[in-house]
C-alpha cells in the first residue's frame, strides 16, 4: 500500500472517531526556552477561548476554526474568532491580540504571519496566565515562550510532494518554477522542504522562484510571469493552494495544459480542481482535524493535563487517484464541496 493511501486511512480514522485529548499524537518537546510554564494555568470554571487566525480571507483558516468550534461545542466551552480581513494587515491582528488580552480570555489559539511582531503581545498574554497555543505551525522555538504548538511539519509535508515529483519525473529532464509566499517562516519551510526533496536529482532543475503573496491573484501573476519568461517550464510548485490555483489560471490562459501543478494545504477548492484535472496534486494538511486537535490541546493545557510541546497533525499527498474519498467526506471540509462526489 502506498504511503499516501496509508496516510489517508489514518485521516479517515481520525475523522470518523472525532479527536479527543487521548487521540492526538504525543507532543514533542520544544527548543530550550520556548516552553511556557504550564503550572501558571488554572481552569476555574467557565472557559472562553479566542481563535485568532491571521485573516478571514483564507478559507484554510476558517476550516481550522470550524474544527475548533466543533470540538468546543462538544466540550461545552465558548470560542469566538477574532481576525482581520486581510493577511497583510499585521497591525490589525496585533490590535486584536491586545483586545483579547484586555478582555481577559482564558486562552488564545493563534496563527500569525509575523511571529516577531506578535511575540511581545504573546509574552504579555502568557504573563497574565492566558494559555497561548500556536496553530498551523511547527515552530519549536516561537520568539517567546508559549504553551503549545499544533500543526503539520511544513518542511516534511512539502518534502513529500517533492518526492512525488521525483517519482513522477523518473529520469526525464524537468524544469521547475517555484511560487513562494510572503517572506517569513512558513514560506521558507514549505519551499525549503520541496527543494530538499528534489535536490541531488540532476534531471530536475529550478529555473526561477518568485513570490505570489499567498493568494490566487498573486499566484496568477507569478505563474504568468514564470511561464512567459521560462516557456520550457514543466512544473510549477506553490507554497499554498491559493497560489497554485492562480497559477493554474495562468497556465490555462497560455494554453499550457501539460504542466504539473503542485500545491500545499488541502483547500476544498484545490481538491475539487484536482478532481477536475486543473491541478495535479497537493499536500492535504487536514485543517479541520488540526482545529479539533488545537482545541483539545488548549483545554488540556488549561486543565493541567498537557505536558507541553509540539503536536504534529497528519498530512497526505492527494492527487487524481486519491482525491475522491477526501471530497466524499464533506463533513471534514470547509467550505463544503460545490457538488456531491
Amino acid at each position: 500500500m502506498s504511503t499516501a493511501k496509508k496516510s489517508l486511512i489514518v485521516l479517515a480514522s481520525l475523522i470518523a472517531s472525532g479527536v479527543a485529548a487521548a487521540d492526538y499524537p504525543a507532543p514533542v518537546p520544544m527548543a530550550d526556552g520556548a516552553q511556557a510554564d504550564l503550572f501558571r494555568l488554572s481552569n476555574d470554571g467557565a472557559v472562553r477561548i479566542a481563535y485568532m487566525p491571521p485573516a478571514t480571507e483564507f478559507n484554510y483558516y476558517i476550516a481550522i476554526g470550524e474544527g475548533v468550534k466543533a470540538a468546543a461545542a462538544e466540550a461545552g466551552v465558548e470560542v469566538f474568532m477574532l481576525a482581520p480581513q486581510s493577511g497583510a494587515d499585521i497591525n490589525g491582528q496585533m490590535g486584536m491580540i491586545q483586545d483579547a488580552i484586555t478582555q481577559g480570555v482564558d486562552a488564545i489559539i493563534l496563527s500569525t504571519h509575523d511571529e516577531a511582531a506578535a511575540a511581545p503581545l504573546v509574552s504579555r498574554a502568557v504573563e497574565k496566565g492566558i494559555a497561548v497555543v500556536i496553530v498551523n505551525s511547527d515552530i519549536g522555538n516561537f520568539p517567546t515562550p508559549v504553551d503549545g504548538v499544533v500543526g503539520y511539519s511544513q518542511r516534511n509535508g512539502t518534502h513529500a510532494i517533492g518526492d512525488y515529483l521525483v517519482s513522477r519525473a523518473g529520469d526525464e529532464a524537468i524544469q521547475v518554477g517555484v511560487i513562494e509566499g510572503q517572506p517569513g517562516y512558513h514560506s521558507t519551510e514549505r519551499v525549503g522542504g520541496f527543494l530538499d526533496a528534489i535536490g541531488g536529482h540532476g534531471n530536475i532543475q529550478v529555473v526561477a522562484s518568485i513570490a505570489g503573496g499567498w493568494n490566487v491573484e498573486g499566484g496568477n501573476t507569478a505563474g504568468m510571469d514564470l511561464l512567459q519568461a521560462n516557456p520550457d517550464i514543466d512544473v510549477l510548485f506553490a507554497a499554498n493552494d491559493y497560489m497554485i490555483m492562480g497559477a493554474a489560471l495562468a497556465a490555462k490562459a497560455l494554453g499550457k495544459s501539460d504542466i504539473l501543478l503542485l500545491g500545499n494545504d488541502g483547500d476544498t477548492a484545490a481538491l475539487e480542481e484536482i478532481a477536475g484535472g486543473a491541478v495535479t496534486a497537493t499536500v492535504n494538511t487536514s485543517p479541520y482535524i488540526m482545529g479539533e486537535i488545537a482545541l483539545a490541546v488548549t483545554l488540556d493545557a488549561l486543565n493541567g493535563t498537557f505536558a507541553g510541546g509540539f503536536v504534529e497533525t497528519p498530512t497526505a499527498i492527494v492527487d487524481a487517484d486519491t482525491v475522491l474519498p477526501v471530497l466524499q467526506d464533506a463533513g471534514s471540509l470547509y467550505p463544503q464541496p460545490s457538488k456531491s462526489y
